[in-house]
């Protein structure tokens, strides 16, 4: 499954690239998360709780940041198992260009899923992905740019 999206965010990009490194906003506007730990400048163990289709799991997850040229980009891998209902694994590449109403965020992301939730169908996955992915960026371009003009 790949998705691929962006958006502009009301805030230079130092902050914009600040904030996508904050446990603490991370788990604020990631859907489902009830904790977020950052173990290291480039490690992150994440529990989630999320709902798709019928199918409702906690996962357990980790997170690796590679900081490829920070602020302009940076990438990430993870993986998360959510017991019997499955596993997903993926990764995603990030940019940050500076734009006239803040900055651009644009994100290229795959992910491969198995087990019962791979057994949802891919339309299930993908449109519940966009929407998880949206609803995250929504709040994140919420937040991040609220502070800004606050």
């Amino acid at each position: 499954m790949d998705l691929k999206d962006e958006i502009i965010i009301n805030a230079p990009r130092d902050t914009v690239y600040a904030a996508l490194n904050d446990p603490e906003i991370l788990q604020d506007c990631i859907p489902g998360c009830e904790e977020l730990i950052k173990h290291s400048d480039t490690e992150l163990e994440a529990k989630v709780v999320l709902k798709i289709g019928p199918v409702k799991a906690k996962f357990n997850g980790d997170v690796t940041l590679s900081p490829d040229a920070p602020p302009e980009r940076f990438s990430l891998t993870g993986s998360g198992n959510g017991g019997p209902a499955g596993f997903a694994k993926g990764g995603a590449v990030v940019e940050l260009e500076e734009h006239p109403e803040g900055t651009l965020l644009r994100y290229d992301a795959h992910a491969d899923i198995g087990g019962k939730l791979a057994q949802l169908g891919s339309r299930l996955i993908q449109s519940t992905a966009k929407k998880l992915a949206a609803k995250f960026f929504k709040s994140f371009a919420d937040r991040v740019g609220s502070t800004e003009t606050a």
